[in-house]
């Protein structure tokens, strides 16, 4: 089929059908919720999220704010067999931009975001209790363009210090913020559904970590697959406090190798899987993954906004995606953020409606509506009625402020 390109307003749209199949070689990565990459993130899209409903209850509106410059900055611990201690803490960069009033009522941001930071760290890495260093730089400075002249105020100054929510735009039309894109695809191969599984697995609540206090969360998968076989690296922390000597550790190691494999035998049954567990290890000398709080972030790592896993949860260099950090954002019109999860939407529903694979690429142009992106281009590799397109577009497009809900309740993560 040739080329396809229609309009919806100011919104060109281009379907290229009949695509190439994506090569049937993955490589693929996902870090674990202790990552401190994953940190940064999940902490800047809570900060957004806790802002915003305060605000939202207080004043009837998302007020104008952003935390996805946010960073971690790792502290020092010492680690035994059997203890452990924090012996410089972790650094809070929170970097970005609240409205700190409205219809001259203070919002105490600082506040917010100090209550929000230990409550965060005391779910994800409890031993971080009195060891967290928050430093706020937050300021309620307006974006470029906004021109003085003689004695009125420009509208963009009093977005972020507004007399009431009528001084927000996007209360009267939601216009994209920035000039930016989204990208999504589908249908996952199974060997990436894997690679979430088995991180998941090993970093968050499962029968396997509450059977085994040891195993910390800042685990990372990487993988590299073939029709023929599937090998993947796992670096799985041990928590010191549960682990008495040298031997204990390695029979962890053993365990979580156990683990993989039957993991790998559920959901791969007809491609041999190879693991390789904790790679760096070198067990006579004591060099091992073994920590304090089950994170790197406790030493000298570090972690920052859009630095680990996209909006779908996989970093993946050989399908299409994008640098966009989307967490932290203002979940009304940032376009980094809303297009990135549309996008996959939409690419979800033209798989689901045609069974091709699809990828959707969503471009905003600074200032234009949110729901009329610059450009969309839709690619697939099978031919899908015209009609279905359309009215799968214009459902996406019509999906914007029940997607700023969707955020705001904590249902979508982001990473």
């Amino acid at each position: 089929m040739p080329h396809i390109r229609t309009k919806i307003d100011d919104c060109t749209i281009d379907w290229e059908p009949q695509i190439p199949a994506p090569t049937s070689t993955n490589i693929v990565e996902r870090k674990g919720l202790g990552h401190p990459d994953t940190l940064a993130d999940h902490l800047a899209e809570v900060l957004s999220r806790v802002y915003s409903r305060v605000t939202l209850d207080d004043f009837g509106a998302v007020l104008h704010h952003n935390f996805d410059k946010l960073a971690l900055l790792g502290g020092a611990s010492e680690v035994r067999y059997g203890s452990g201690r924090m012996i410089d803490p972790v650094r809070v960069l929170v970097n970005g931009r609240a409205a700190r009033s409205c219809a001259g009522r203070t919002i105490p941001v600082d506040d917010i975001i100090e209550d929000t930071v230990r409550g965060f760290f005391h779910e994800r890495l409890p031993e971080l209790d009195g060891h967290l260093d928050i430093r706020l730089n937050v300021t309620s400075n307006s974006s470029p363009g906004a021109v003085h002249v003689d004695t009125e105020t420009p509208d963009r100054v009093k977005w972020f210090n507004p007399n009431s929510i009528m001084d927000l735009r996007e209360h009267r039309v939601r216009l994209s913020n920035d000039t930016s894109l989204g990208t999504g695809w589908a249908p996952d191969s199974p060997f990436e559904q894997f690679a979430r599984t088995v991180a998941d697995h090993f970093s968050s609540t499962s029968p396997f970590t509450l059977a085994n206090p040891w195993c910390g969360s800042d685990v990372k998968i990487m993988g590299y697959s073939t029709p023929e076989e599937v090998d993947i690296v796992a670096c799985v922390p041990q928590k010191c406090a549960h682990v008495p000597n040298r031997m204990a550790y390695l029979a962890n190691k053993e365990a979580v190798l156990a683990e993989c494999h039957q993991l790998a035998l559920t959901a791969m049954p007809d491609v041999p899987v190879r693991f390789r567990i904790n790679t760096r290890d070198i067990p006579d000398r004591d060099e091992l993954y073994l920590t304090y709080t089950g994170s790197s972030i406790e030493s000298g790592d570090e972690g920052v906004v859009g630095r680990g896993n996209r909006v779908n949860g996989l970093i993946t260099p050989l399908r299409p995606m994008n640098v966009e950090g989307a967490n932290g954002k203002n979940p009304v019109y940032h376009v980094g953020k809303l297009y990135n999860v549309a996008a996959r939407r939409l690419a979800q529903r033209l798989h689901e409606v045609s069974g091709n694979y699809a990828e959707v690429h969503m471009v905003s142009a600074t200032g234009q509506r949110l729901d009329r992106p610059w450009r969309i281009l839709i690619r697939t590799t099978g031919a899908v009625e015209a009609a279905e397109v359309n009215e799968l577009i214009h459902e996406t497009l019509a999906s914007f402020p029940a997607l700023t809900d969707e955020i705001l309740s904590g249902t979508t993560v982001l990473a």
